[in-house]
């Protein structure tokens, strides 16, 4: 067997943020393509080899992993052996490789996506694992690493915020500057579009149809709050809701400043529309770095919080997924994996990772950022001032749900958008399907 961004393709193919079809018993015959074949063997595997799953396929994702598992042997004097996948055979899959003979350790994300799993027994407890580790989390990762039983299944390796990424001296030379409220941020995508830019970079074709899900994740935030967007994504609340069609008005008040032709392109497309100065911002992850190798280019990128729509609610949630890893529920070798899952939660790991890939912001207290550039060092502000942190959507909801309901309702509503009623009615119709009472 083998292991479909969120989710998250990158820049060589994986999907930063890729929403689950196959993954949560939406059936295996939706998924197409390759699946994740776990490289462990019987229960008689080699006691000085542990086995790793891996969805950082992508070259800069997969050299952090390598530096990772290197440390750890040099340590140990165990072997890590990887078995990477690309990210969304990886998410596609992961629900029958879960229920085969997966590898010992695995990445997985945060938050709901989590917690699925160790509710379903497909996960084995890291209770053990925290007792060493713990001390170097705040309590706000502690929590994030919990199942619903209260025991931890999760250890963190690092997280990202999504915001509006801008290039300065774009900015410079237009003279436009950072908005910080709602008509502030419209006038200035009106200003873009009178001086020949596409204001908003956009690109939700092919498998990236999880992009849309920022905007309206952060809509649905400064619009309505952090409790009815979590009420929302949790299936507690009507998608009727007169504050759901209040996040779709402000959709489509954005709407004609996106990008044309989103629905043919990619999001890295779209992304290096931003970083030709082809289009003023983009409403999308820190990953967005991935795509640089230049770091000329990578000192001119900045980013402002998604703007404030409501005074009582600010700017005071930030989406900030969160990546790590999972131990299967029968590992083939417990205590070798005991060891890895340790030491990736440690210090020295989350600096290794990201003396590679500076794409993301290390979650453990006592990592270095001695060495994080200006948008590494920003995002970390960004994420530590917030009073509210999100997963992202299909993160924080059912993801059959956002996969098979929202996101085909969202994306055919943004071709041609309209007041969303018969949007909202179509997913409401589908809520208890997903969920119960």
């Amino acid at each position: 067997m083998t292991l479909q961004s969120r989710t998250l393709s990158h820049a060589g193919g994986h999907s930063r943020r890729t929403v689950v079809r196959g993954a949560f018993g939406i059936g295996a015959a939706a998924l197409a393509g390759p699946v994740l074949t776990a490289c462990g063997g019987g229960p008689s595997a080699d006691p000085k080899t542990v086995t790793f799953g891996s969805n950082g396929a992508d070259a800069t994702p997969k050299s952090a992993y390598a530096a990772l598992t290197s440390a750890f042997t040099k340590d140990t004097g165990l072997k890590a052996r990887t078995n990477t996948v690309d990210h969304d055979t990886f998410q596609k899959s992961i629900s029958t490789y879960l229920q085969g003979t997966p590898d010992d350790v695995f990445t997985w994300f945060a938050g709901y996506r989590m917690q699925y799993f160790a509710k379903k027994g497909l996960a084995h407890p890291l209770d053990d694992v925290w007792e060493k580790i713990g001390p170097g989390f705040s309590d706000a990762a502690r929590q994030l690493s919990k199942g619903q039983d209260g025991k931890y299944y999760f250890v963190p390796l690092y997280n990202y915020p999504w915001a509006v990424f801008y290039r300065k001296s774009l900015f410079q030379e237009r003279g436009y500057e950072a908005p910080r409220t709602w008509s502030q941020f419209t006038a200035l995508a009106k200003r873009m579009k009178n001086d020949g830019l596409s204001p908003i970079a956009s690109g939700y074709g092919g498998g990236d149809s999880w992009s849309v899900l920022g905007a309206f994740d952060y809509l649905n935030l400064r619009a309505n709050g952090y409790e009815f967007h979590m009420s929302l994504m949790r299936g507690e609340v009507a998608w009727t809701d007169r504050r759901t069609a209040r996040t779709l008005d402000l959709w489509r008040e954005l709407s004609p400043y996106y990008q044309q032709g989103a629905g043919g392109r990619s999001w890295q497309d779209a992304a290096q529309s931003l970083l030709d100065k082809k289009t003023g911002m983009a409403i999308i992850g820190l990953f967005l770095g991935q795509q640089i190798t230049d770091e000329k280019l990578r000192e001119d990128i900045d980013f402002f919080p998604f703007p404030e729509i409501d005074p009582a609610f600010g700017q005071d949630t930030v989406e900030a997924p969160t990546d790590g890893f999972m131990l299967s529920r029968k590992p083939k070798n417990p205590d070798g994996a005991g060891k890895l899952l340790e030491f990736l939660g440690s210090a020295k790991a989350e600096n290794l990772y990201m003396g590679v890939d500076p794409s993301n912001v290390a979650v453990h207290a006592q990592a270095d950022t001695g060495k994080y550039n200006a948008l590494q060092k920003k995002s970390a502000a960004l994420i530590a001032s917030a009073k509210h942190i999100t997963q992202f959507a299909d993160r924080d909801s059912d993801p059959g749900f956002i996969s098979t309901v929202v996101l085909p309702g969202l994306t055919q509503w943004l071709s041609h958008p309209d007041d969303g009623s018969a949007l909202l009615k179509r997913v409401e119709s589908q809520r208890s399907r997903f969920f119960t009472s």
